[in-house]
């Protein structure tokens, strides 16, 4: 199943209704990320009714996605209803392979000018809500939905800029792997994240990632003083940069 495809008031009404029924993770303040993403968040995880915002950075296919899909899965996995709103080119196939659920994830590709009923109803019922955010929106609309998303306890997790978040990330470098001499396939891509936010997240983190990896994110280890040599001089050395 390619997500749950929403289209018009009535049907997210009626999406909303079973999302709000109980759930492994509902009991719980954090819902969990992958281990190697802990290090960017001031709570090792997805606080519920916090705002994690995505910049999409420039060019716009920066990884941002990849990102979004990676902070998605392990949250789905354990049970979390997700959402992802006015994202049309978002990948099923991609989200899938990353672990998440299809079948607890809600897809609304062209929300229209509707935008912030439609993500005030998700927040209602919906463990996680991702949005593109209009270029139009206004700060005090941006600070009611991330009110609401306190109250009902929802993670909201905006994909573009966002004044206030409490955490934003960044994809700020990339280098994709596969590639040969003219051949090979684009298999993953050697990423840095940074984060920055305020108050627990004040202190701005960087950290080296796959996205994908091991058949999720994985972080680059850091070498040893030798191979940190050896590989300076070839291609550059590979180390956590943050500190969890």
């Amino acid at each position: 199943m390619a997500g749950r495809m929403v289209v018009g008031s009535a049907a997210l009404a009626a999406l909303v209704r079973p999302a709000s029924a109980p759930d492994p993770a509902g009991g719980h303040r954090m819902l969990p990320v992958a281990p190697e993403l802990t290090g960017l968040l001031p709570h090792r995880g997805l606080r519920r009714g916090s705002t994690i915002a995505v910049s999409v950075g420039r060019p716009r296919r920066s990884g941002g996605t990849s990102l979004v899909l990676a902070l998605l899965a392990e949250a789905s996995r354990a049970g979390s209803w997700c959402a992802v709103v006015g994202v049309p080119t978002f990948g099923v196939a991609a989200a899938a392979e990353l672990g998440i659920a299809l079948d607890r994830l809600a897809l609304v590709p062209d929300p229209g000018p509707e935008w912030p009923t439609v993500v005030a109803a998700l927040i209602d019922g919906v463990d996680v809500v991702v949005t593109a955010v209009p270029q139009t929106v206004s700060a005090s609309v941006a600070d009611r939905l991330a009110a609401r998303a306190r109250q009902r306890g929802c993670v909201l997790v905006p994909y573009g800029r966002w004044d206030g978040a409490d955490v934003t990330l960044q994809v700020v470098r990339g280098a994709w792997e596969g590639l040969g001499a003219g051949r090979g396939r684009l298999r993953r891509r050697e990423v840095t994240v940074s984060a920055r936010g305020r108050g627990a997240a004040a202190r701005p983190k960087e950290i080296k990632v796959w996205l994908p990896g091991d058949h999720l994110t994985r972080v680059i280890p850091r070498p040893t003083a030798a191979a940190a040599g050896a590989a300076g001089r070839s291609r550059g050395a590979l180390t956590l940069v943050g500190r969890a």
